[in-house]
């Protein structure tokens, strides 16, 4: 069964290694993580099963462009998906419910905060879920580089979903990390199915070099096909871009600064192959189902193991030769080390930024519970005279410990409350026939209208008023400037969502010992990629892969290393050959009583005769040849 639900939705006859076995264990109900690479096909692991069994799969992801991304890769091949993540409005996020427990869907896709709202777990206990699964579920670990503590609440969904099987997925996880994932999301027993970490078909290079623009060059014009070049500054994939542009390659930037529509062109045009290459932050990438990408370029430095093998892994997902290289020289180190010390602000300076954000929100002390807040990272630093890196990171540390969520720059919608009472009101009605019928259609839409600020959605309204929507806004933007209503158009920022009041400076808290055990871990991924980067003695893949605690095996024979290494094998051996064949001439000549001159050993050498005299110094330092002048005697063996 499980294969006919393959050969129809993803047209492949047989599954990828380990595949069949994940499915199998899930479809018997166990708690299971599922270990595989960048690639690998994780997705298939929980989408075949929960299409074989009756019900709604339950999906939590931490993206709301990977949840995008998913949940039109599955209506694209037929299988019926939606999702509720933040910056829906209401209405939508109440026909996506209502959907989700009476439509035919399969498939419900949520960010871990719509777990945590009443309306959902109201809801959720009257659909019918066949599986929890948490994906990129190394987000649910403080140990893991990219922990979100949004991810520690998911167990609590399961008192409202009744005894279902967990599966968590991740392309990334140490032992450590692994332990931590099944204890969080309260596995029945330790259950980890491993796929491996091996990418036979991946070649890693890594260069140490100060001329990055000409690898990067280079390696577009040698290796044909689409590729990704990742830095780390939004600067420099303007720069790159331009650059390659500028020596004929087809290439565009990509980063999280620009509008959603502008970010879904370059995406598409890299997918179509118009776009060669798209120089990018790590904004790009997540959720990418693009399988002929060749190749792979980091112009800087990753700050863990777990960023470069998953933005690496998106090269070769068609299992063709595939190259990823990663570029660095010794003031990357320097830049990289640096980074730790601004990641980790001191504990003094993190308290001293919980209490700015509050003051720059206008929240006061015991108050801001639960609230929403659109929060400006520039304007915050203009305001209190802040590095703007070090404000961010202490922020992020902070939604570490839980006291808020810093969500991405999302959409917020447009919101809207009348400002008049209903007998004011009535007169407007009155005098406008016009807005008489769009004021009684936003109250027949929305129901809070007079008691709150109401989050609107100006594109539905004009469907059902048979409008379009720069008329919707037209009429809302005439309403406001009558001071009928208040009028917030949408806007794209991130927000803060305060998951407590604020505390007093006494009462706010930041555990020592948690604080230097987490600057600890970082430093110690860092220093990882450093090792990896210098160390081209053991064969790439080998160090990656005993990263995560996974057996090696054999080494990959393609990375950097082991090309070297095999280059040096047949050196080697074909210096033993010349090696026989100049002892060999030295002896014939020998027996005839004929000098030999190191011209004549130049002639013997033809095209490699470089090579001829460096073995030819090798015997003379052994004592096995003499060379006094022009002239070369044997002496044999010593």
């Amino acid at each position: 069964m499980i294969k006919e639900i393959l050969k129809r939705y993803w047209g492949y006859d047989e599954f990828r290694p380990m595949q069949e076995e994940i499915i199998s264990a899930i479809l018997n109900g166990e708690d299971t993580l599922a270990l595989m690479p960048t690639g690998g096909g994780k997705s298939v692991c929980f989408q075949v099963p929960a299409m074989a069994k009756e019900g709604i799969c339950l999906v939590v992801s931490p993206l709301i462009a990977l949840i995008k991304d998913q949940v039109q890769n599955l209506n694209a091949r037929g299988m019926r998906a939606l999702a509720v993540y933040s910056g829906m409005n209401y209405h939508q996020i109440d026909v996506a419910l209502d959907n989700a427990i009476y439509g035919d869907y399969k498939f419900l896709y949520v960010s871990p905060e719509r777990l945590q709202t009443p309306l959902f777990q109201e809801r959720v206990q009257k659909m019918n879920i066949n599986f929890l699964v948490v994906d990129e579920a190394h987000c649910i670990s403080q140990w893991g580089y990219d922990f979100r503590p949004s991810y520690l609440e998911i167990k609590e969904i399961k008192k409202h979903i009744g005894k279902v099987p967990t599966v968590a997925l991740t392309a990334t996880a140490t032992k450590k990390v692994a332990e931590d994932i099944m204890r969080h999301l309260e596995f029945e027993r330790p259950h980890v199915i491993s796929s491996g970490f091996r990418r036979p078909n991946l070649s890693y290079v890594v260069r140490e070099t100060d001329d990055k623009y000409g690898n990067i060059l280079r390696i577009c014009r040698a290796v044909q096909g689409s590729g990704i070049v990742y830095v780390r500054e939004r600067k420099k994939t303007e720069e790159i871009a331009g650059f390659l542009r500028g020596q004929g390659i087809a290439a565009d930037f990509y980063h999280a600064g620009l509008s959603k529509e502008m970010r879904s062109i370059k995406q598409d045009g890299w997918k179509k192959g118009e776009i060669r290459a798209i120089v990018a932050t790590n904004a790009f990438g997540m959720g990418i189902d693009k399988p002929d990408v060749r190749f792979v370029i980091h112009y800087d430095l990753p700050d863990s193991i777990e960023a470069y093998f998953q933005e690496a892994g998106r090269a070769g997902r068609d299992g063709l030769r595939s190259y990823t290289t990663l570029l660095w020289n010794r003031s990357d180190l320097n830049r990289l080390r640096q980074i730790h010390n601004v990641t980790y602000p001191s504990v003094e300076y993190i308290k001293d930024i919980y209490q700015k954000v509050f003051i720059y929100l206008q929240i006061p002390y015991e108050a801001g519970k639960e609230s929403v807040n659109k929060f400006d990272l520039a304007g915050f630093a203009r305001k209190f005279s802040l590095n703007a890196v070090s404000a961010y990171y202490a922020i992020k540390y902070i939604e570490q410990e839980g006291y808020w969520e810093l969500t991405d720059e999302i959409d917020n919608p447009s919101r809207i409350t009348f400002i008049v009472n209903r007998d004011e009101l009535y007169k407007v009605q009155l005098n406008d026939v016009e807005l008489d019928t769009f004021i009684k259609s936003l109250l027949r839409l929305y129901t809070a209208l007079f008691s709150r600020l109401t989050a609107i959605d100006e594109e539905y309204i004009a469907k059902v008023t048979f409008d379009s929507a720069e008329g919707v806004k037209d009429k809302l933007k005439r309403l406001s400037k009558m001071r009928v209503i208040k009028y917030i158009p949408r806007v794209r920022t991130p927000l803060i969502i305060m998951n407590y009041e604020r505390l007093l400076e006494s009462n706010f808290y930041l555990s020592p010992g948690r604080y230097t055990e987490r600057k600890e871990m970082f430093k110690q991924r860092i220093e990882a990629i450093i090792e990896f980067a210098r160390n081209d003695t053991v064969c790439r893949s080998r160090q990656l892969i005993e990263y995560f605690g996974q057996p090696a095996g054999e080494d990959c024979g393609i990375c950097d290393v082991c090309i070297a290494a095999g280059n040096r094998l047949r050196e080697g051996e074909r210096r033993k050959e010349i090696a026989y064949d100049i002892l060999r001439f030295l002896r014939e000549q020998r027996e005839k009583e004929l000098p030999v001159s190191l011209q004549e050993i130049e002639v013997l050498a033809g095209d490699e005769s470089g090579f001829y005299l460096s073995v030819l110094r090798e015997l003379a330092d052994r004592g096995t040849v003499t060379v006094e002048g022009e002239s070369v005697r044997y002496e044999g063996s010593r």
